[in-house]
């Protein structure tokens, strides 16, 4: 009998069985999470169980290809959504459902990352005034609007004003209480007045008192950084180096977002993989000289633990977020890959890492950090893997200077393109010129500010750090002037996109994958030629005009081209689409006696009579096609319209409750 292992397994044309499984086992968990109730994890798991069974038996036994590879899709998705299934068993985050304060709160700063206004800290609860201990959330996020004079690390108390995190309040927006949930985040607010520092000690739980610990250590690294590296770059030192962005002023990092640059900001695989390079390269040339040494072992392997021991340790100091840490997987699957003499980077290697994170951390698929990181990781490694083969078809050279300039180049173009329709998806803008920005800034991380930073980590345990962190600085301030300069210079387009839709994403990641695993050419683009028309199909068929009435008291009006009014409606309290949260206001209906508002020929006004408050959307003044009220916006935490066959059609909201992370 004919066997198939499991590793030469094909799906249409070369794609392995890692890839797939890693591919099936992301679709899986994105559709546990985006599922509209939550499942039982019996039935769940006996499912499951009985897919990873026939595809054991499968490998065992040497069924068909086809067959094979429709349990390793199926195995895949299985072991995603299972994974996504514990990861909500063994998170139990408490979360507040009510709006509070203001109220006295005592807890640790863990993290202090500046806002639009002030500094967003995050808190670790010790008590809040009115809670009993298990309604008490563990963590919370403040934004500290005066002047912050206190560290993380430090023990506080503020008189806060705390609510539930923010739920989606339309179709399309960010689901940031599902992220607070698995971040263990249980309620958002803002400070009144200062918070001031007390003299409680650190907490009895040890995992706490060591994540205090390396909180203070990363301040204390981010001021020396800062000191040293310069006034003007001093902050983006510190951002880079120790994760921590407080003494990065809010204009350099609009101008980063601006120009296209700022994944320099993000502690992600460029960083790693530069700091794991150098080390590895330092290294490596290094025991090379060591003449005894080289002529009995393979020099690679010291260098890669070294290596690796270095990312590991950036990895503690640089606050080991979730972006940091699927880095910090990466890397590791690359160095493994060294000590095991296997091929460093590879297809096969991101597939590796994309299991291991999905099943550590299985909620990050639906982040824009997961698939920006792996779209752009697979494609460039798709790209040099074909350039490779090409060049060794014509007998090219893969040195010198134009290979350099080459490699810059295609670097920059395909990471730019692969990552653009997960900007737009999810932030609602693409940079222009970021593709520009980039090939001018990436010469100057690559050949002065990473091997900067690496020389100041080197030289730091002599006391010799102080001019290296300096050169580290300057050629920073390079950056920052030419990300003001692109982003001073935005390209502007007469048009607008409306949102898109995530079945158009799904259909454009198609794209990416088929550029990825197809080796034939015809197959290769006329499947990412298919992706495309559905992509752009189901984009355009998805495009509406709405109108949003927002618990923030603000009306939002949206265009099937995609332009967004932002109209300021009354005086409230609560909170505006996140998706919406960049838009300008284009009017302030609070300043004029009467405001009527425009929009498909309908005409919205309102009407504040004694006990009514209401808002009228009409077509003409003797029909009124929608009355809403007040309290009724407040109650369903905003109020969509949608246009639908010439009239407006009011969107149900789903059911709260449904979900861990869907309060009531």
């Amino acid at each position: 009998m004919q066997r198939f292992p499991l590793f030469d397994i094909r799906i249409g044309l070369t794609s392995t069985a890692p890839q797939a499984f890693a591919l099936a086992m992301l679709c899986g968990a994105i559709w546990y999470f985006s599922i509209p109730f939550e499942p039982d994890l019996r039935p769940l798991f006996g499912a499951a169980s009985v897919v990873w069974t026939a595809a054991m038996i499968g490998f065992i036994r040497g069924f068909a290809p086809g067959l094979m590879a429709l349990l390793v899709i199926l195995s895949g998705a299985a072991t995603g959504a299972v994974s996504g299934k514990l990861a909500t068993e063994r998170t139990q985050t408490i979360q507040m459902s009510e709006v509070i304060g203001p109220v006295l709160l005592e807890g640790w700063v863990m993290q202090a990352q500046p806002a639009k206004r002030g500094v967003r800290l995050v808190v670790r609860v010790h008590a809040i005034d009115g809670l009993a201990g298990p309604e008490t959330p563990q963590q919370v996020r403040l934004t500290h609007i005066a002047q912050l004079k206190t560290d993380p690390g430090r023990f506080v108390r503020c008189w806060s004003v705390l609510r539930p995190p923010p739920a989606p309040i339309l179709e399309g927006d960010y689901a940031f209480d599902r992220q607070a949930w698995y971040q263990g985040l249980g309620a958002v607010g803002y400070v009144q007045g200062r918070c001031r520092g007390g003299a409680l000690g650190p907490p009895d739980a040890q995992p706490v008192e060591q994540s205090l610990r390396i909180a203070k250590a990363r301040r204390s690294l981010a001021r020396y950084v800062e000191k040293r590296a310069g006034d003007r770059a001093g902050g983006f030192a510190a951002a880079l180096i120790s994760g921590d962005r407080s003494f990065m002023p809010m204009a350099d990092q609009d101008a980063l977002r601006g120009s296209g640059l700022a994944h320099l900001l993000a502690i992600s695989g460029l960083h790693m993989g530069l700091l794991g390079g150098l080390i590895y390269l330092i290294l490596w040339r290094g025991l090379a000289f060591i003449e005894p040494l080289a002529l009995r072992v393979s020099v690679k392997k010291p260098a890669a633990f070294g290596a690796l021991l270095a990312c590991a340790v950036y990895l503690v100091i640089s606050g080991a977020s979730i972006s940091t840490q699927r880095a910090f997987i990466m890397a590791m699957v690359v160095f493994v890959g060294v000590l095991l003499d296997r091929s460093a980077l590879s297809l096969r290697s991101l597939a590796i890492a994309m299991i291991l994170v999905l099943i550590l951390a299985p909620w990050s698929a639906l982040t824009p950090g997961f698939q920006m990181s792996f779209a752009a990781t697979g494609v460039l490694i798709a790209s040099y893997e074909y350039w490779r083969r090409r060049n060794l078809q014509t007998g090219q050279s893969q040195r010198g200077i134009s290979f350099w300039l080459k490699s810059l180049f295609v670097t920059s173009t395909v990471s730019s393109s692969a990552t653009m329709p997960f900007a737009y998806f999810h932030f609602g803008r693409v940079a222009g010129l970021g593709i520009i920005a980039n090939l001018a800034a990436m010469p100057v991380i690559t050949l002065i500010s990473a091997p900067m930073a690496a020389a100041a980590l080197m030289l730091a345990p002599f006391g010799l750090d102080a001019l290296a962190l300096r050169a580290f600085g300057l050629s920073l301030e390079w950056v920052l002037a030419i990300a003001h300069g692109f982003a001073e210079r935005r390209v502007t387009v007469p048009f607008t996109l409306s949102p898109m839709p995530g079945s158009a994403l799904a259909a454009l990641t198609g794209v990416l994958v088929s550029y990825c695993v197809l080796d034939r050419r015809r197959w290769r683009y006329a499947a990412m030629f298919g992706f495309c028309c559905a992509a752009f199909g189901l984009w355009a068929g998805a495009s509406q005009a709405r109108i949003h009435i927002a618990p923030s008291g603000e009306v939002f009006l949206e265009t099937k081209a995609g332009r967004i009014e932002r109209h300021a409606w009354r005086e409230a309290d609560g909170l505006a689409p996140l998706r919406f949260i960049d838009v300008d206001q284009t009017s302030n209906c609070l300043k004029a006696n009467a405001c009527a508002l425009e929009f498909q020929g309908h005409t919205l006004e309102p009407v504040r009579l004694a006990d009514l408050d209401l808002i009228l959307v009409s077509s003409s003044p003797d029909h009124v096609a929608q009355i809403i009220d007040w309290p009724t916006v407040q109650d369903e935490n905003g109020i969509t319209l949608t246009w639908r066959n010439g009239r407006f059609v009011r969107e149900e909201k789903p059911a709260c409750g449904r979900r861990p992370w869907q309060s009531c």
